[in-house]
């Protein structure tokens, strides 16, 4: 699944990536893979923002804003049971855009 292109948060240092393939392991959207024992990111816009792979990184090679963008906007929406709302300035009528 894909969401908006261009604009995920995700930011990776490969230089500080010791290959322990953590990210590899939680990302929900197979963001990450390994390659020449190092994780490589397969496509930045899959990526939903989750911070899942920022947290187990232990040697802060990842950094993303977690719960922000209109990912976030969704999935809270589907806990709350309300309409999604990311502030994007999208089409008001549909939430989010």
């Amino acid at each position: 699944m894909k969401y908006l292109a261009n604009v995920v948060t995700l930011e990776y240092d490969i230089e500080k990536c010791t290959g322990c393939k953590k990210c590899v392991e939680v990302c929900p959207h197979g963001v990450f893979v390994m390659k020449d024992k190092r994780a490589a990111i397969t496509d930045r816009d899959r990526c939903m923002e989750c911070g899942a792979c920022a947290l187990n990184c232990e040697f802060a090679a990842i950094i993303v804003d977690s719960g922000v963008g209109c990912a976030a906007a969704i999935i809270n929406g589907m806990i709350t049971g309300g309409e999604p709302a990311c502030g994007c300035g999208g089409d008001e009528s549909s939430g989010c855009c």
